[in-house]
């Protein structure tokens, strides 16, 4: 049990302020907590809470408007304040971090291997020679294929998911006490989250280190973590053991994050309801290589003879690992990019349609992206970037119409009108998906694929945007295409779904008849390890 176990890592009242133009900010304000011996001890709460500024400071990491005050001690040994040259032999080497997405973390310029090999020759010295022969042991301890080719690899080169392997290859190169998981595993599909964590797990063994987990995942909170720590707004709200918290939270923001797992299920369409939106026979092929010093032409084909009829008022459910070609058929069926195939939208044959006749059609088929900070432009106000539709498809419109658009439309979505004249970074991740959705319910349109809508969002405010996409389906009667590798929020909101690997339908049927009984051995994959973490 933990109680036999012994604090390695203890914090007392540890505050985090930013200075920043509008003020102080106090990102932590005062919180104790303890780290012990080989335990898995999970951070979560929602953005802002402060739990990756808390580890932040405790490394001696945050940005140059952060400050820390309190005390942080590892082994008796005071990190705060502590000068860089000390706080180096404790960081890389006793303590370690790992981040969310690696492809951030890594060097572009250097080959992973010698990216591994540098806290190996900080810490331990030693020669290039025995630096990379540790290299190349703890590639093969990390799971990654061929570590002799992949040591001189870039980290363009590599999946995500050997991505992260390698950032936990190079966090247990000198054999930590502690390691410090920030969010590890959000970007990558259920099975490669299976895996990555089924390997931190058998790593903590071996090295017995205690292992942080930072997450806002609370199935992999329930089936990874020993003891857990709530964290609201800068303050810890609740922690105790994980069996104890799942099943008696006391904290009245606990009980929220819990009842905030995706639920519910969505009643089919109809037998009777007209089908919308249709793809025969889809076909996509991307040109690779070609280029001057490339050779000649080669193709990959990314959807592969993929039929799908979507019905009015249905939602469907397309989930499968990065790569599957679910987001390239989203794109087909809209006739965004070049495809073969037939297309119909209700009577209409768009097959051969080119751009400027599939324009009067463009506002009764709309998109919403995954990052909605990238898909909505910095420099104009969200009335400007809601309303940018209807200069298009509705050109008579007088401004104060598009004025009265968009604040019925933002009041649709749950954000106040008067916020239509502020601009995209001035709003929260959740609430910047509100403003996607607005841009794509102001053209009144009759299908909506939506990409990995809710994938970076916190499971409370992923609660929330579904509920908002339920009720706008049934005020406005749209049919939705919900593309996703979350199986647990395709399961609240789908009534079909489909199953795409390698470019193919692998199975597809009620969604509920897939998730209880699947047919094929990749769809039992996708669901086990994604119930199973």
């Amino acid at each position: 049990m933990t109680d036999n176990k012994q604090t390695i890592l203890a914090v007392r009242d540890l505050k985090v302020d930013f200075t920043t133009p509008d003020g102080t900010v106090n990102a932590v304000k005062g919180i104790d907590l303890d780290i012990r011996t080989g335990e898995t001890l999970a951070v979560v709460g929602e953005s802002g809470s402060g739990k990756s500024q808390t580890m932040m400071a405790i490394m001696g990491l945050l940005a140059k408007n952060g400050g820390v005050r309190g005390s942080a001690t590892y082994r008796g040994q005071e990190l705060v304040g502590l000068a860089p040259d000390q706080l180096n032999k404790v960081r890389g080497a006793k303590v370690t971090m790992i981040f969310q997405e690696p492809m951030t973390s890594l060097d572009p310029l250097y080959k992973i291997g010698r990216q591994i090999a540098e806290p190996i020759l900080y810490h331990r010295g030693g020669s290039r020679a025995e630096a990379r022969a540790r290299v190349l042991e703890l590639l093969e301890l990390v799971g990654i294929p061929e570590p002799e080719r992949r040591i001189d690899s870039y980290p363009h080169e590599l999946s995500g998911g050997q991505r992260q392997r390698v950032m936990i290859a190079m966090a247990l190169a000198n054999e930590p006490d502690i390691l410090i998981a920030d969010e590890p595993t959000t970007a990558l599909d259920v099975t490669i989250q299976a895996q990555i964590l089924a390997l931190l797990r058998s790593l903590q063994r071996r090295f017995g280190m205690a292992i942080v987990l930072i997450t806002h995942d609370l199935g992999i909170v329930r089936h990874f973590a020993e003891r857990v720590v709530v964290m609201r707004r800068g303050e810890l709200v609740e922690q105790g053991a994980t069996q104890e918290i799942f099943e008696r939270p006391q904290s009245d923001y606990t009980k929220m994050l819990l009842a905030a797992e995706p639920h519910g299920r969505k009643a089919p369409p109809p037998e009777t309801a007209p089908v919308i939106l249709e793809g025969r026979n889809v076909v996509v092929d991307f040109q690779i290589g070609g280029g001057l010093f490339s050779g000649g032409k080669r193709y990959f084909r990314g959807v592969d003879g993929v039929t799908l009829r979507l019905h009015e008022g249905q939602t469907i459910g397309v989930v499968g690992e990065s790569g599957s070609g679910k987001s390239t058929l989203g794109r087909a069926l809209l006739r965004l990019i070049h495809s073969e195939g037939i297309y119909r939208f209700g009577s209409t044959d768009i097959s051969r349609l080119d751009r400027k006749q599939m324009r009067p059609l463009r506002k009764e088929m709309q998109l919403v992206f995954q990052d909605p900070y990238g898909s909505l432009s910095p420099r104009q106000t969200v009335g400007e970037v809601i309303t940018e539709g209807l200069m298009v498809h509705e050109p008579g419109l007088s401004r104060a119409d598009r004025d009265r658009r968009a604040m019925a439309a933002l009041e649709e979505v749950g954000l106040d009108p008067a916020a239509r004249n502020r601009y995209p970074h001035e709003f929260s991740g959740g609430q910047r998906q509100r403003i996607a959705i607005a841009r794509a319910i102001i053209l009144k349109p009759r299908v909506v694929i939506l990409d990995e809508p809710t994938s970076a969002l916190d499971r409370s405010v992923q609660g929330q945007v579904i509920d908002l996409l339920r009720t706008l389906q049934q005020s406005h009667k749209l049919s939705y295409i919900f593309i996703s590798h979350d199986l647990s929020v395709v399961r609240a909101i789908s009534d079909y779904l489909v199953v795409m690997k390698d470019g193919k339908i692998v199975e597809q049927g009620d969604t509920q008849d897939i998730f209880d009984a699947p047919q094929d051995a990749y769809t039992k994959a996708l669901i086990g390890a994604a119930f199973s973490i």
